[in-house]
């Protein structure tokens, strides 16, 4: 018989424990709240449909009914998004306006029980809030591929916590992604020799 005894669990009668802070969250069926429906928030979309996730999202411009219909996104004010969502995770571009988008007061409004995604730059996120919010239990966790600066200091606070995932910026880093973005930074600089169009151009904000 398994008795819960704290974070740890009695497996016999002679007093051994293991602890249980491996156990996970369920996302079938959970929702999901993405702030920025662009190209990449459209295709964590499409991924979470098939673990059968309610989403929700908040967009600068909104999608085309055929694009929410696609994916069974439903648009919503980012202030419904956080109260409702049980993951929230972040795809937008810094810009002066999303420069601390989530901040105390967006993550007070979070499911005590709701975990923060940020995928998209670190400064989006407020970290010294993000670090009361995680030490206080106000939301269950974070993970972040994203901080400012990157990499964090090592004797960063949010490194001490135990509620909280951080990797590197290392969100592609597989093997065929890397080749692919050698391909693309190929291609863009025979563009460029050659006097053409440039496929990748990034225009300034």
């Amino acid at each position: 018989m398994f008795l819960r005894s704290g974070s740890q669990i009695a497996v016999s009668p002679d007093t051994k424990y293991f602890a249980a802070d491996w156990l996970g969250v369920e996302v079938t069926r959970a929702t999901l709240g993405i702030i920025g429906m662009g190209r990449i928030g459209y295709k964590v979309a499409q991924r979470a449909r098939a673990f059968e996730m309610k989403i929700l999202y908040h967009n600068r411009n909104r999608r085309s009914k055929e694009d929410e219909q696609a994916v069974g996104a439903h648009y919503s004010e980012m202030e419904d998004l956080l109260q409702q969502s049980d993951f929230v995770m972040l795809v937008v571009n810094l810009t002066p306006e999303t420069e601390k988008l989530i901040g105390k007061k967006e993550l007070g409004l979070m499911k005590p029980t709701a975990t923060l995604i940020n995928i998209s730059r670190g400064a989006v996120v407020d970290q010294d809030a993000l670090l009361e919010t995680l030490q206080n239990k106000i939301i269950r966790a974070a993970a972040l591929d994203v901080t400012y600066p990157e990499p964090l200091p090592r004797n960063h606070p949010l490194l001490k916590l135990d509620n909280i995932i951080i990797t590197p910026h290392i969100g592609t880093a597989t093997v065929q992604a890397t080749h692919m973005m050698a391909e693309e930074a190929i291609e863009n600089i025979l563009s460029v020799l050659n006097c053409q169009p440039i496929p990748s151009e990034v225009f300034p904000q």
